[in-house]
């Protein structure tokens, strides 16, 4: 008899950062967020959504998005209507959903808040930590920002997982070779590439499974190698397949 997986240690956080998607970039497209909620140990996780600003749209669309599938939503606003233990709160949360927007900004504002601790104290408790574009380069060491405008320049973000991450790098034409580039550089360390629709599944700091919600997506691994970028292709499990979700059960 085939022997079952092994459930990983609640102690290595787990972070799934997309190059884009999700609720706010495929609203008719859940497979992303399917598959993060999926990851929570209950069949009803708790789920907090947080974004770089004060949106009342985002969060709308939030609401919109996950009341619709099996959690329990809600959200934390640093500018209005928040709560007074913030540290209480997040900590009780299952999956901590961070949206995309101008990342500079929002780091400042967490590290105000005390929240970059906060959120490496919720991923070494076993909380699910993931997010696109702004929400997907800030567990990284570096990230790829557009924060500045009109320009895409290196960004140190939280530092969970080491080397650098760029979002979107099929859809901004600009993405791939900046990142190429800065990686051949040595302005970004080493990292990881992901087209809209990716998402890179961490446990730990070691990337665990690259999944996507679009067939075609891609990932890539971007090293230097002497003063040249060397890019390598990762092809993602596409989770539309009608016998993954019938199979996938709780992952990893």
């Amino acid at each position: 008899m085939k022997k079952a997986k092994s459930e990983p240690p609640a102690s290595e956080g787990r972070i799934v950062a997309m190059g884009g998607g999700g609720f706010s970039m495929e609203p008719e497209n859940p497979l992303l967020d399917r598959y993060v909620l999926r990851l929570a140990r209950s069949p009803r996780p708790r789920i907090c959504f947080l974004q770089p600003g004060d949106s009342p749209s985002y969060f709308e669309r939030f609401y919109a998005a996950f009341s619709r599938l099996p959690c329990e939503p809600a959200h934390l606003s640093l500018f209005s209507g928040g709560v007074a233990d913030v540290r209480g709160f997040l900590l009780g949360q299952e999956v901590i959903y961070v949206g995309g927007g101008n990342t500079k900004s929002m780091l400042a504002v967490w590290r105000e808040w005390g929240l970059d601790t906060i959120l490496r104290e919720a991923w070494r408790s076993g909380a699910i930590l993931t997010g696109l574009s702004a929400g997907a380069i800030c567990w990284f060491g570096q990230g790829l920002t557009d924060s500045i405008p009109g320009s895409l320049t290196p960004l140190p973000c939280l530092g969970l997982l080491p080397g650098s991450a760029c979002p979107h790098y099929d859809s901004e034409a600009e993405r791939r070779p900046t990142y190429r580039a800065m990686v051949a550089s040595g302005a970004l360390a080493d990292g990881y590439a992901a087209d809209d629709g990716v998402g890179l599944h961490f446990i730990g700091e070691r990337l665990h499974r690259v999944v996507s919600s679009r067939p075609h997506a891609r990932a890539y691994r971007v090293e230097r190698v002497g003063d040249q970028a060397r890019e390598t292709e990762i092809v993602p499990e596409f989770l539309g397949g009608r016998i993954l979700f019938d199979t996938i059960g709780k992952i990893a």
